[in-house]
């Protein structure tokens, strides 16, 4: 056998590593198209045929504690990475020794043992997520790269703009994989974009662009060697464009005509990059064709065999479908928080959980700040004032106008180990990034099967009267509670977001902090010790007798208020401060209304389908033969938050409505 000397970045032992890596890939996606025929695959299942040289000779120069972040075709890069055929297979059979344990199937692949942080059924949150492993790994230091792999669809995403310019200005260590194969489902991409290439638009970005030939596995090893290697030294991000063909439809099962010929697919199969490596194995003398049948055939087996496993491998247990929907505590519980009159010491919200947070980033260095503003000027509302002085711009880290980018960012920080801290001013303004935190961020833990914590803490403000119109007044903490995964904060008092708060920051779960503006400037006795208050525990912020009032943040301060006028006439009243919503402290309500008989639950917020009928349905549900009175709610106007301070005015609700709502249930 004669050989040859080989070009950079194709050495004789990766290439030959790499074919077998297509060989496996191959075969596996042909044993699940059949196994889709037969019934196997209960769901969606997208092959990644014809694709092969970009998954192999890209992971090729990969570590294990590298973090790949993929899409729904993403079994050529989990298999390329390292996971085993057999766990492969099994999760697209819906089996509990599948890499998900049974809750991801084709779309949805988790295996962080090797660096598999997970492949989404969206388009777009690889790149956001990849670009946040890179600026974990920045922080942590270690030369560990990112890669993200995308099809062309992603391209025209607005998370592909955001994550190539947060790499770009913050030199991640990150590559950006564009396997472009010429459709977003069955959209031509030379139909869906204006910009003919992809790789030439890393310029515009400040990083290298390289176009390939994504079927010619040598050029992919070239390009990703140079990529990953510049990123390991801390040169920063490249975009590599690999262009290919996916050669069966877009999902088996699938029609595949009408948006594409016979003939074009017949030609792409003529350049298929497995028949190319194997000619250029035996050409240059590198194997022989019978050392590469004989890959082949081992290949055929151990597929054949991991097929036998997954289909004889038991169903997940009906009754561990609702685990990991959140992390377990993992960290000690936290001690009785002190009693808020055991100091003299008054302080404002805004000065209690720049407290909190100081103490936080003081004990644990993998916490750091994203936000507009949070650097050098101290965030809109002082939520960071002083701490770039202590801590830098690398932990506290002012960002572009990019919700979505900075929300998905801090997912993929997460999962590759750090605590980023979201600071999105206002609530309104996290909604441009609702689908990374409901799709991604809530849901990581539970289809990793808890092998991956979420500890994201995004905080912001809430609330009406200030004038502010309805951008800048949105009280969203129904919604985000509706969803599991997610932790939903709304404290009413300095002490209590200060405890929380510090809480929080200790929290494996992903947590919403939504602060009340009009709340702010509240002063109220702050002890100057570190302590926290645990999640699903509310105060009873006054103790009554004759009715129950549940209320959330500028609310709680209002029905005090109510309550006091109403002492006068003779009503007490029991006010409950939730504190949370998910979790909520339902044994408290309860407890209360068996105590009153009676319940008005208060909410800012518009009624329908909102925290207030969740309070209302607790009762009703387990509290009823306690009542004494109807059951009955105030909330705020069903009406987007107007400017002018008389139309403000009509939608909002106050302790005078308060009092007038418990008289009334008095009086039934």
């Amino acid at each position: 056998m004669r050989t040859r000397t080989p070009s950079p970045g194709s050495s004789t032992e990766i290439l030959l590593d790499a074919y077998r890596t297509m060989v496996l890939i191959r075969r596996c996606e042909e044993a699940l198209a059949k196994a889709h025929q037969r019934g196997l695959v209960h769901g969606a299942c997208h092959t990644y045929i014809g694709q092969e040289a970009i998954a192999a000779g890209v992971c090729a120069h990969l570590q294990p504690d590298d973090a790949v972040f993929s899409t729904h075709r993403g079994h050529g890069h989990a298999l390329a990475k390292g996971l085993e055929p057999r766990e492969l297979i099994a999760e697209l059979f819906g089996r509990e020794s599948g890499c998900s344990r049974g809750r991801g199937g084709s779309m949805h692949l988790f295996a962080p043992e090797i660096g598999l942080m997970g492949t989404s059924g969206i388009v777009g949150p690889s790149i956001l997520q990849a670009a946040g492993a890179g600026y974990a790994f920045k922080l942590s230091g270690g030369g560990r790269v990112a890669v993200a792999f995308f099809g062309d669809g992603a391209v025209n995403n607005g998370a592909f703009h955001e994550g190539l310019n947060m790499a770009s200005i913050w030199n991640l260590p990150v590559v950006f994989i564009c396997e472009n194969n010429q459709f977003a489902t069955e959209v031509p991409f030379s139909y869906a974009s204006g910009n003919p290439g992809v790789g030439r638009r890393g310029k515009s970005y400040g990083i290298p662009g390289v176009e390939v030939d994504g079927n010619d596995l040598r050029a992919v090893l070239v390009a990703a060697d140079a990529a990953v290697g510049r990123a390991r030294a801390g040169k920063g991000a490249t975009l590599i464009e690999c262009k290919t063909y996916r050669t069966r439809a877009h999902a088996e099962g699938m029609a595949d005509t009408g948006y594409r010929s016979k003939q074009e697919v017949v030609e792409w199969k003529a350049r298929c990059p497995l028949e190319r490596m194997r000619n250029y194995l035996v050409t240059e003398g590198i194997a022989s064709r019978g050392e590469i049948e004989r890959v082949d055939s081992k290949i055929t087996e151990t597929v054949q065999k991991a097929v036998t496993f997954a289909e004889s491998s038991p169903y997940p247990d009906p009754s561990t479908a609702t685990a990991h929907v959140y992390a377990p505590d993992g960290v000690e519980a936290p001690p009785t928080p002190p009693d808020p009159g055991g100091t003299n010491r008054e302080t404002t919200w805004m000065q209690a959980t720049l407290e909190a947070l100081s103490a936080g980033m003081a004990r644990n260095d993998s916490i750091f700040v994203l936000g507009e503003g949070i650097g050098k000027r101290g965030g809109n509302f002082a939520t960071t004032q002083g701490l770039y002085e202590l801590y830098g711009a690398e932990r506290l880290c002012d960002t572009p106008i990019c919700e979505r980018g900075f929300v998905g960012l801090a997912c993929g920080a997460s999962m590759a180990g750090a605590r980023p801290v979201v600071d999105f001013m206002f609530a309104d303004f996290v909604l441009d990034g609702v689908g990374e935190i409901i799709n991604q961020i809530a849901k990581v833990q539970y289809m990793s099967s808890g092998r991956l914590v979420m500890p994201v803490l995004l905080r912001g403000c809430v609330g009406i009267g200030h004038s502010a119109a309805t951008h800048h007044s949105g009280s969203y903490h129904s919604m985000f509670a509706h969803f599991p995964g997610l932790r939903v904060v709304v404290p009413s008092t300095a002490f209590d977001a200060k405890g929380l708060l510090a809480h929080a920051l200790r929290c494996n779960d992903p947590v919403l902090f939504l602060e009340h503006r009009e709340l702010l400037a509240d002063k109220c006795l702050v002890p100057e010790s570190d302590y926290e208050i645990p999640f699903g525990v509310a105060h009873v912020a006054r103790e009554g007798r004759d009715v129950t009032v549940v209320a959330l943040a500028r609310m709680v301060k209002e029905a005090l208020a109510a309550a006091d006028q109403l002492a006068g006439e003779g009503i007490e009243v029991e006010v409950i401060d939730p504190r949370t919503i998910s979790p909520l402290d339902e044994d408290a309500i309860l407890a209360s209304v068996a105590k009153t008989g009676r319940l008005l639950a208060v909410d800012e917020d518009y009624s329908p389908c909102g925290f207030a009928a969740e309070v209302m349905a607790l009762v009703s549900d387990a509290g009823f033969d306690d009542l004494d009175a109807p059951l009955r709610r105030l909330a705020g106007k069903f009406a987007p938050t107007p400017y002018s301070p008389p139309l403000e005015q009509a939608v909002m609700i106050g302790a005078g409505d308060i009092a007038a709502a418990i008289r009334g249930l008095v009086e039934e």
